[in-house]
């Protein structure tokens, strides 16, 4: 199932109800969340009830001259300095659970994304979805640690504030229930507006994070082609379409707040104005008016503020939901509810039986088409062809990162399909053609595979891959950091360390894809004296472009579009003067074979 790209129409969030996500995620931790609740209650009680209260008093009893008006300012301290503890605590704990739920969900998407199949991300950009995991959990940051708060904090002002005006003038506060309608019904037709601009505006920000994410990471192809120009152009574009959004947002949200702000300061002018006139007849006291003028402000402004974190509220929604795609998006393969176990030990037998296979992004072409090969333990098979034969897709299908449509891949007399994936990429040691590493130090990129390995075991494994030596020259030896992708070593001793990684695995099947392809001559010959020794009594598939790599292999397949159109030994295909007698001619650069098969 792909994820909604950035480059199409974005999925609109309809309604709060992703923020559910959150608060599944703080109920885990009910201490954090009753102090913060105490914290806002004890906070927007003494705003909205306490402080207009003593500001009544003060005026009342304080200004009518019997000598207590600095007990009722100690009794206001006293409460300045209960809300300024309380707030303190109400930040500490609303701040922590921010910080604490979107390390939960980061994981918890992440954990996810580990389990799934590797069709996910040749469907879904993962520059795209890097950018949710930074973007969207930092929206998400901003609601748990502030908005949510925020707007509890108002609803609850609001409530008690207007509580306490109806307790105060109930001739005056009537009056309010008549101005809410005109409150409510911009904030709904607005809000619904602001919902689909704020998604929209989301998927805008991720554009732009994922374009810079492949332009850094390309930068010498960049600089190499003098495309820095037309790079920054295009990212020019991107930034453009995404202020275009946000200018849309953010008017909709001006346009949303001037209005409903007028309305509520203006009724309430209106109420103070009649109140004015109550005072002037003696009806209510100086004191409950200056009480209702406060409190009514405090309503006045938790409302307005309501209004405001309601937009962040729905960009929260927004990212919600798209983490939300990320955590509940479903591995295509996974271990059967009861797995077969492989035989013990090991035989390292593979057998692909009349296979038919399609990715899924290309569903109308068949990467390979009726494929049935075996391959016996211990036995060398080179697998060579032409590019786009299929060669790359027999590993995927080996390794369980996809199933066929059709036929059957089998380990050990085992159907794929009936096992563990984890236990079938356990029996097995890919070498890629190009040397993956990872942003840490050079041990921890020699043991991937074997994560216990001790330092014995590492040194071996490199001295067989022809590493050693440059791994002893390293600044730290083995505790040198690499950087990103191993861009401190060069391309050959990244090949090299590959090959020791999967030296140092020690699995009974050898995935090789064209694995001294990055050597120079002599380190080729070195590392493949290497490999000789370590495919005796293992079984080793080799996928080779360079056919002199392959000419002890006990079988050389040929293929070309997705089928085996030849098999046998280099001397007898080289006699037959088809596909491979045709490559090797090209490759050994022998004049007269080539003309022998043209």
């Amino acid at each position: 199932m792909a994820i909604p790209e950035v480059t199409n129409p974005p999925e609109k969030a309809k309604s709060l109800s992703p923020l559910v996500m959150i608060y599944r995620e703080a109920k885990k931790y009910p201490l954090q969340v009753v102090l913060a609740w105490l914290a806002l209650l004890i906070t927007a009680t003494i705003t909205s009830l306490a402080l207009p209260s003593a500001l009544r008093l003060i005026i009342d009893r304080g200004f009518t001259g019997d000598g207590e008006i600095g007990r009722w300012f100690r009794y206001l301290l006293v409460l300045v300095g209960v809300l300024g503890l309380a707030t303190a605590m109400r930040f500490y704990f609303v701040s922590w659970l921010g910080e604490r739920v979107v390390a939960d969900i980061r994981r918890k998407v992440y954990d996810n994304l580990l389990r799934l199949s590797p069709s996910f991300f040749e469907e879904n950009s993962p520059k795209e979805i890097s950018s949710r995991m930074v973007s969207d959990t930092a929206i998400i940051e901003q609601v748990v640690g502030t908005t949510v708060s925020v707007a509890l904090r108002n609803i609850i002002m609001a409530v008690l504030a207007t509580g306490y005006l109806f307790w105060l003038a109930p001739q005056l506060a009537v009056w309010l229930l008549v101005g809410l309608p005109t409150v409510i019904i911009p904030i709904t037709v607005f809000g619904r507006r602001l919902r689909n601009v704020s998604r929209e505006s989301q998927d805008r920000v991720a554009d732009v994070g994922g374009m810079v994410t492949e332009t850094l990471s390309a930068m010498k192809i960049v600089q190499g082609f003098n495309q820095e120009r037309r790079e920054g152009e295009r990212f020019g574009l991107s930034v453009e379409r995404t202020f275009a959004v946000a200018k849309t947002r953010v008017m909709i949200r001006a346009v949303m707040t001037a209005m409903v702000i007028t309305l509520v300061f203006g009724g309430i002018t209106g109420l103070l104005w009649r109140g004015a006139v109550l005072v002037t007849t003696g009806e209510i006291t100086g004191g409950t008016i200056g009480a209702f003028v406060f409190a009514s402000a405090i309503a006045a402004s938790s409302f307005g503020a309501l209004t405001e974190v309601l937009g962040d509220l729905l960009r929260g929604a927004g990212a919600a939901s798209r983490l939300s795609e990320l955590m509940e998006e479903k591995p295509v393969i996974e271990a059967p509810a009861r797995p077969q176990a492989l035989p013990q030990p090991p035989r390292g037998s593979l057998s692909f039986q009349n296979v038919t296979f399609s990715y899924p992004t290309r569903p109308g072409e068949q990467a390979i088409s009726d494929f049935s090969l075996t391959i016996e333990p211990g036995e060398t098979v080179a697998i060579v062809g032409p590019s786009g034969a299929g060669k790359s897709t027999i590993f995927q299908l080996a390794e369980r990162f996809y199933d066929p449509q059709s036929g059957t891949v089998r380990m050990d007399g085992v159907p794929l399909t009936q096992a563990d994936p984890a236990e079938i990429r356990r029996r097995m040691a890919l070498v890629p053609q190009e040397g993956v590493l990872f942003a840490a130090d050079a041990r921890d990129n020699l043991r991937y595979g074997a994560w216990e390995a001790d330092e014995e075991a590492i040194w071996e494994a490199a001295r067989a891959a022809n590493a050693e030596q440059f791994l002893r020259d390293l600044p730290e030896g083995l505790d040198t950091f690499l950087g990103e992708g191993g861009a401190r070593l060069s391309g050959g001793q990244r090949q090299r360390l590959a090959i020791a990684r999967a030296l140092l695995r020690d699995a009974p099947i050898l995935l090789l894809d064209e694995a001294t392809s990055a050597l120079d001559a002599e380190s080729e010959r070195l590392v493949q004296d290497a490999l000789d020794h370590l495919m005796q009594d293992r079984t080793t598939l080799v996928i080779a472009h360079r056919l002199a790599t392959v000419r002890a292999a006990d079988r050389i397949v040929v293929m070309e579009g997705g089928r085996i159109v030849e098999q046998g030994d280099h001397a007898s295909l080289t006699s037959q003067g088809g596909l491979y007698a045709r490559l090797a001619a090209l490759q050994f650069d022998d004049p007269a074979a080539l003309a022998k098969t043209a």
